[in-house]
């Protein structure tokens, strides 16, 4: 079977249909990430009016089977759409809960600091951050050692982390 120049030039132009569906997944999983997301969150995400329609009405979906095709209907609405803002709103939600989780974690490194060094971390913490007042400071560490001590519920504990979590921005 031989082919002419005109069949030739539409095999030679047609797209490979793995990509076509790997494309699809790919929207497929951003209509995936797009239903994860609270609806405030959602509300940050530049979004189509049918597009957003469309995550809602996967939440109200309990079947799996039907959330399953609604996934593929996003996906194929995201198709008719320029994903580039949507993947940036994505991005930028992961990077400020990223940066949430680091200061989570600066935070509870600082108390453990604080807790088991004393004075020296103290020092060292009212140096990195200026604005904090350090009685208060002082004060419930001395409370946190003798909650721990004690065996008592851990209520300045928490309020140690607190007053440390208002301090450590990374901005």
């Amino acid at each position: 079977m031989a082919y002419d120049e005109d069949e030739f030039q539409y095999y030679a132009q047609r797209p490979n249909k793995t990509a076509e569906k790997r494309e699809a997944e790919t929207l497929r999983e951003l209509g995936r990430r797009l239903t994860a997301l609270s609806a405030e969150q959602l509300s940050e995400i530049p979004l189509d009016a049918e597009i957003a329609e469309a995550v809602d009405e996967w939440r109200r979906i309990r079947s799996r089977e039907a959330q399953r095709r609604q996934i593929q209907r996003i996906g194929k609405l995201l198709r008719q759409v320029d994903t580039g803002p949507i993947q940036a709103g994505l991005d930028r939600l992961d990077h400020s809960s990223s940066l949430a989780k680091a200061e989570l974690h600066q935070a509870e490194r600082w108390r453990e600091r604080l807790l088991e060094q004393g004075d020296e971390a103290v020092q060292a913490f009212v140096a990195e951050y200026p604005g904090v007042e350090i009685q208060p400071l002082r004060q419930l560490i001395r409370n946190t050692r003798r909650e721990q001590q004690a065996g008592k519920p851990p209520k300045a504990y928490r309020e140690l982390f607190r007053l440390i979590r208002e301090h450590v921005r990374f901005d």
